[in-house]
């Protein structure tokens, strides 16, 4: 436990479990959405916010957090109205960011590469103080909206025309789900990279929806197993010397194989059981009322 020694090890743990925690609680919603990607898209246009922040001299995270809310305000209206041709607006978002965030970092006296890299990937070393300050309130705004609005985001992922029936304005939820998502990856791109940082948003839902169906169980198991690999992956890459982000991605697909393995046998362990219950209870054995003719035949 030596690396509790060191402030910046205690920073970015800080950051870790916040991420662990943000990254599937807002991930289940997207993934209910078939939205997975959706997280890599909003990193690639945050990239222009980074170097919109090195080139003003001003916060890289919270000038990510402000362009990311556009693009992904701009994804959702591009999905409205977009129609035929959505996917070739998407591109063109998406790759402007990467290109944007590229020459603007260049652009900058202090700016270059290996400071874009460490956005791009994540970074132990650089998590600073007013890093950690932004990731807080940012995280507080996430888990306020995933956990606070839970029903009325579930119910339109789950299907936005019976929503909007009973009621509920599904544009503005829509739009809220995409803000808290671009907030979610400008709060992952100090530890996990916005590259990366979708793997984290998607894949530890995969993994709970091996052991549990339900939205409560899943929900609580994805955000477990968030936090764990955080952890895990940035304690690994302080004493082995190896990229946090790429640590804790392994180790999140690492561990959907495990339950993969672990749950396969236990569905068809239930299976079986259900099956056995089913011919317990059947009603084949019940007999067929004979009708009354036959009935008087037999004496009956």
């Amino acid at each position: 436990m030596d690396f509790l020694d060191y402030a910046f090890m205690q920073r970015a743990l800080l950051a870790a479990v916040l991420v662990g925690i943000t990254a599937p609680a807002i991930g289940i919603y997207l993934v209910q959405r078939r939205q997975a990607l959706m997280g890599d898209g909003i990193g690639h246009v945050a990239m222009t916010g980074v170097g919109l922040g090195f080139l003003l001299n001003t916060s890289p995270v919270w000038m990510a957090t402000g362009v990311a809310v556009v693009g992904a305000v701009m994804m959702e209206l591009i999905r409205w109205y977009g129609k035929t041709r959505g996917d070739i607006a998407l591109a063109m978002l998406f790759y402007g960011g990467m290109a944007g965030g590229v020459m603007f970092i260049n652009l900058a006296p202090t700016g270059s590469n290996a400071n874009l890299t460490s956005y791009l990937f994540g970074s132990l070393s650089t998590v600073s103080e007013s890093d950690v300050t932004a990731i807080c309130l940012l995280a507080a705004f996430v888990v306020l909206v995933t956990i606070g609005l839970r029903r009325q985001l579930f119910a339109v992922s789950q299907d936005e025309e019976f929503a909007r029936v009973t009621g509920l304005p599904v544009r503005a939820l829509n739009l809220l789900t995409a803000i808290t998502a671009a907030i979610t990856v400008t709060v992952a791109m100090r530890v996990v990279g916005l590259l990366l940082v979708s793997a984290l948003m998607v894949v530890p839902v995969a993994a709970a929806q091996q052991l549990s169906r339900s939205f409560a169980a899943t929900f609580a198991i994805a955000v477990a197993i968030g936090v764990s690999v955080t952890i895990g992956g940035t304690v690994t890459s302080y004493y082995q010397d190896v990229p946090p982000g790429a640590t804790i991605v392994l180790l999140t697909i690492g561990a959907f194989i495990a339950l993969t393995a672990l749950a396969t046998p236990l569905a068809r362990r239930r299976a079986r059981a259900a099956a056995a219950a089913q011919t317990a209870g059947d009603p084949a054995e019940c007999v067929i009322p004979a009708s009354r003719e036959a009935s008087d035949k037999a004496g009956v």
